[in-house]
């Protein structure tokens, strides 16, 4: 049987892309280039491919005059400008149906719907059945028995075919009704007027009696009133209009029937296509090669695997669950100078070499991930020590964007494409599940010949961009540290926890009965719907912002209706109490085990700043600004005999940017101990003494300033003009002029390089910097100035956990590093080790860098982590 597909590719580029815009999802890829309408087109098109179709074309309005422009010059006119967002997709989106086997065509003449049109006329005695795919109803004009549509109801996916018979069943309309039909009712997105008036159901309703538009004319005596009058004053301009809606079916196009056959998609081209996109999740789909690897060697006996370890050897620990810390641990990938080998873990731990072989520092091991590899060895009492290369940790040195989730991903990005997907070994959702031995033994052995492959690599690269130290230094030292910080874990009291829940449902009861008693009804308050309903319907305040799903109750929105009455406050404090509970107290209860303990995963390779993340649960983001927020950290407690004791850097930021700008104002200012926004607030303002509010601006400049933070935001921050906001920034540049040279140079060093560094040459990329798109390069350049700064941070903070550590070892201190939140660093003291442990932490951490400002470290202790603060 031979069908014909044609496939309207402007109608779903627009879709594809507008389908993802809307929701926020504006994918992008590592090079900073936008990806959503690319990838959507690629999804939908691919599967379209896989169908038996003989012959396929997708056409595209070449977006240029065509013969409707120049018969109407308003044609099309109200259009918005294509953004650039979507615009600078559309080389990409071209390229997608080549690489799939589809013929593509595209004429400054014409619009899509007339190629589409044409085709199915000039080649409708050549098929058996002509499909046509598009939500545009313009093309209901060309249904018939053979012709049908296939159209999207819901969503992206098609899941309807429309016919003639659908048609009429709709509107009761014959498809070569659909032409009078706009020329009455008119095209809002084509800027086609119609009658002035007429709408879908008068225009239903006229051509259901008289059929065409001519026949309405001839009969205007049978019309009353100002129906009549319009359509005899405007029934003309409707056969113009009715001509611009016709689809052209005659044109000539330089199509054989050849040049529409579906061929087989280029597999290496696609696969080079959507690695360049970083399409991973459709690389699965098309992906079928797999270099071979030598037979797979399942090595079952414990007094056998010390005959494996040979030599520099491999390691790759196969788990499956995604927290390591209760994970199934299933076993060991080994390459070695004896062979490929994969390992069962229950026979490499009850084997005395592998034991042994794990401890000895002198034995080199290369592996990916080693945190979690020395994690999950630690619950069962054992250690890893001689680990020279972490493949993870030297992908994220290189480009932080490399790390993402799947092992197949980080390699990907050095070219290096011989393992599957995670998913394609363990499935997905609810088919989630362990395989045979054998596959998952594959997979293993799979990895760790990328490490192996890549190391070199890497290291080379890490060599040429004076790195090293970074990765050997640093980051290596920092996971066995992170590890036991991890296996040890900080202790909850889990009474106080519960103790704190009762008084945050107590509050939020009382609050919620105030609310509805201010409302005048009881309503939803975590429904923005109906809380957005009660504010502007109900008490009537002022419409701030609009979403597409109706009015915005942002905490944006709220704070600038603070004042005009009392419901806000309530609402706000109502918000910030349900985080806590649903957020913070919850997640604490759900991830305490059963030593009473949490033990969360410190995410070592997944910020683009350097800074550590937390997850199982975040304790990154442990509320301290309100007392309520504060509260929750009571419930972190240290061990019996024990105290927790809590050194957390003061404006390390702003210490960084008198450093890095070499501004002599600022290095004096921290040098003899000034209050820093009380010295910048004077300066800035004109003025000798400050008031509070005054400091307050001058922190929120300060702080504006090391987050590149515009006039704009600036002024949402402090509640004042923009112009305001602007000339308190313009002003601190002109006190502060080694500020302004210093982020003027970043960013003209960005925009040559690409990236910025750290002190410590940890780079950051910024491809948004080049973009075409104005606010793209604008996120760019605040990102930039950020930067150096936030890293260079993360960076002393990761350098005084390895110097404090090997510190507490030297000195023989049982006391332990057991969190880290962002510039705190918080210690399981010992009520013994106190007064040393005081000292030492503050002198370790304030000489972790060499800067032209001091370090300062502000130390506290206490029964809690509450009163460590």
């Amino acid at each position: 049987m031979k069908r014909l597909l044609l496939i309207d590719g402007s109608n779903l580029m627009f879709r594809a892309y507008y389908a993802t815009a809307y929701s926020g999802n504006l994918m992008q890829n590592s090079k900073g280039e936008y990806t959503n309408a690319v990838y959507a087109l690629t999804n939908m098109l691919s599967k379209i491919a896989e169908e038996s179709y003989t012959h396929i074309l997708i056409a595209f309005d070449k977006g240029k005059a065509t013969f409707r422009h120049k018969a109407y010059e308003e044609y099309k006119a109200q259009r918005k400008p294509m953004p650039e967002e979507f615009k600078s997709q559309l080389p990409h989106i071209k390229e997608v149906p080549k690489k799939l086997g589809m013929s593509v065509y595209e004429t400054e003449e014409l619009e899509a719907d007339d190629i589409i049109g044409s085709l199915a006329s000039k080649y409708y005695d050549d098929f058996d059945a002509i499909e046509i795919v598009s939500n545009d109803r313009d093309l209901y004009q060309l249904l018939n028995h053979k012709v049908t549509m296939r159209i999207s109801k819901k969503g992206f996916n098609i899941d309807q075919t429309y016919t003639e018979e659908t048609l009429y069943e709709d509107f009761k309309l014959k498809p070569s009704q659909i032409p009078d039909f706009k020329g009455l009712m008119g095209d809002a997105s084509d800027n086609i007027p119609g009658i002035p008036g007429v709408g879908e159901k008068t225009a239903l309703k006229l051509l259901h009696e008289f059929g065409d538009i001519e026949s309405i004319l001839k009969n205007l005596n049978e019309l009353k009133g100002k129906l009549k009058e319009r359509l005899e004053k405007h029934g003309k301009e409707a056969l113009r209009w009715r001509e611009l809606a016709e689809i052209k079916t005659d044109a000539e196009l330089d199509l054989s029937l050849s040049d529409l056959e579906q061929k087989s998609p280029d597999q290496a081209a696609l696969i080079e296509f959507l690695e360049r996109m970083e399409f991973h999740s459709l690389i699965q789909r098309f992906e079928t090669k797999k270099q071979d690897v030598p037979p797979l060697k399942i090595v079952r006996k414990s007094k056998s695997v010390g005959e494996l370890l040979r030599g520099h050897v491999f390691l790759a620990l196969e788990t499956f669950g995604s927290n390591y810390h209760n994970a199934k641990k299933l076993g060991f990938a080994i390459i070695s100078d004896a062979g490929h080998f994969f390992v069962p873990y229950e026979t490499a731990v009850a084997s005395k070499a592998m034991q042994d072989f794990l401890r000895d520092p002198s034995r080199k091991k290369s592996t990916f991930d080693y945190k979690k590899l020395l994690v999950c060895l630690k619950q069962d009492d054992l250690d890893v020590d001689g680990v020279v290369f972490d493949l993870l940790l030297a992908a994220y040195v290189l480009n932080p964007l490399n790390t993402k989730e799947d092992f197949r991903v980080v390699v990907s990005n050095f070219g290096y494409d011989d393992v599957p997907y995670e998913e394609d070994v363990y499935g997905k959702g609810a088919k989630r599940a362990v395989p045979e031995e054998k596959i998952y033994a594959d997979y293993a052995i799979r990895k760790a010949r990328a490490i192996e492959t890549l190391e070199d690599t890497l290291n080379e690269e890490l060599e040429k961009r004076d790195q090293q130290h970074l990765l050997q230094e640093v980051e290596m030292p920092l996971t066995k540290i992170l590890a036991a910080m991890e296996h040890t874990g900080v202790r909850i009291d889990q009474e106080a926890l519960k103790s704190f829940e009762k008084e945050l449902e107590d509050e939020l009861e009382t609050l919620t009965a105030e609310i509805h008693d201010m409302a005048g009804e009881p309503f939803n308050i975590a429904s923005p719907k109906q809380l957005g309903e009660v504010l502007f319907e109900k008490i009537g305040l002022p419409v701030q912002k609009r979403s597409k799903t109706g009015y915005s109750t942002s905490i944006d929105v709220l704070k600038k209706l603070q004042g005009k009455h009392p419901i806000i406050d309530k609402i706000m404090r109502h918000r910030t109490l349900n985080k806590l509970k649903t957020a913070y107290v919850q997640s604490l209860f759900e991830s305490v085990h059963s030593d009473g303990k949490i033990h969360t995963i410190y995410k070592q390779a997944f910020t683009q700043t350097g800074r550590l993340s937390s997850i199982e649960p975040n304790l990154q983001t442990i509320p301290i600004r309100t007392e309520t927020g504060r509260a929750l950290r009571k419930v972190f407690i240290p061990d019996e005999d024990h105290v927790l004791l809590a050194a957390d850097y003061s404006q390390i930021e702003l210490r960084l940017l008198a450093h890095m700008a070499e501004e002599k104002q600022l290095i004096e200012a921290f040098e003899q101990g000034d209050d820093i926004h009380a010295t910048t607030g004077k300066e800035i303002l004109g003025k000798d003494d400050l008031a509070a509010d005054e400091r307050r601006l001058a922190k929120a400049v300060n702080f504006g300033i090391i987050y590149g933070q515009s006039a704009w935001g600036l002024s949402e921050e402090l509640g004042v003009s923009r112009s305001e906001a602007g000339e308190f920034i313009k002003r601190y540049y002109e006190r502060f002029p080694g500020i302004k040279a210093f982020m003027d140079g970043v960013i003209e060093s960005a925009e040559e390089q690409g990236y910025v560094e750290t002190l410590f040459k940890r780079r950051r990329y910024i491809p948004e910097i080049k973009s075409k798109i104005y606010a793209q390069r604008e996120l760019g350049k605040r990102t930039a100035m950020n930067a150096p700064l936030q890293g260079s941070a993360a960076d002393i903070i990761k350098i005084a956990m390895v110097e404090t550590d090997k510190t507490l070892r030297k000195n023989n201190l049982k006391s332990t590093m057991i969190l880290q939140i962002h510039d705190e660093l918080v210690f399981n003291v010992r009520k013994d080790e106190l007064s040393a442990m005081k000292d030492l932490v503050r002198k370790t951490m304030e000489s972790a860098a060499d800067l032209r400002v001091p370090l300062t470290v502000d130390v506290a202790y206490g029964g809690n982590l509450d009163e460590a603060k």
